[in-house]
């Protein structure tokens, strides 16, 4: 498992991640990307406690995620299954599995004044939070992707699905979008990496 964990985390993670996984009966399952979501965790019906993260991630993207999903586990072990999945219980939980890791021997530098920002407060996903994700995706592979906010007004895009829309405004965080083949308006994060189509 060290051995599997060492190609996907930081290397001063590694020892201390193994230790959490195995002191909560963890079975991770390192899975292809997934578009809508960067992991779970679900109680499997014989009391093994699952966890799948995509394997396409960054290492410091990854580090969180886990984290993230093992904070599921052990709030409700804590705190009981009626708790709110992102509520207090979740937040108090993750936040103090994850204060260990923010520290530059585990995460660049350039990083952590965002995490300690973050993690005030964390959000059901990073994702929300568009400075992180941003910085985040520097380590990330190259891509032709563009984020929304360096799109011009008026310009259209693509997503992964292949639905086609146009960019509107910008309405306090988030951006309007419309989809071209429906009319229908969207709210968009700034940070959503979508394919520019720019003929």
């Amino acid at each position: 498992m060290k051995e599997t964990l060492r190609k996907y985390l930081p290397d001063r993670a590694i020892d201390p991640v193994f230790e959490l996984i195995k002191t909560n009966q963890v079975y991770l399952k390192i899975v292809n990307e997934r578009k809508t979501r960067h992991g779970d965790y679900r109680k499997l019906p014989d009391g093994l406690h699952q966890i799948t993260v995509n394997g396409s991630l960054n290492k410091y993207r990854f580090l969180i995620t886990l984290i993230h999903e093992i904070a599921h586990l052990v709030a409700f072990q804590t705190y009981g299954r009626r708790i709110k999945p992102h509520g207090q219980e979740w937040k108090m939980t993750f936040t103090r599995l994850i204060l260990p890791y923010i520290n530059p021997a585990v995460f660049p530098n350039n990083l952590l004044p965002l995490l300690a920002r973050h993690f005030k407060n964390p959000k059901a996903s990073s994702d929300t939070d568009a400075h992180l994700t941003v910085a985040l995706q520097r380590y990330d592979q190259p891509t032709d992707k563009s984020y929304i906010f360096e799109l011009p007004y008026g310009s259209t895009f693509r997503l992964y699905n292949g639905k086609v829309f146009k960019r509107g405004n910008q309405r306090v965080k988030r951006y309007e979008c419309v989809e071209l083949t429906t009319g229908k308006v969207y709210l968009f994060q700034p940070n959503a990496q979508v394919e520019w189509i720019t003929t």
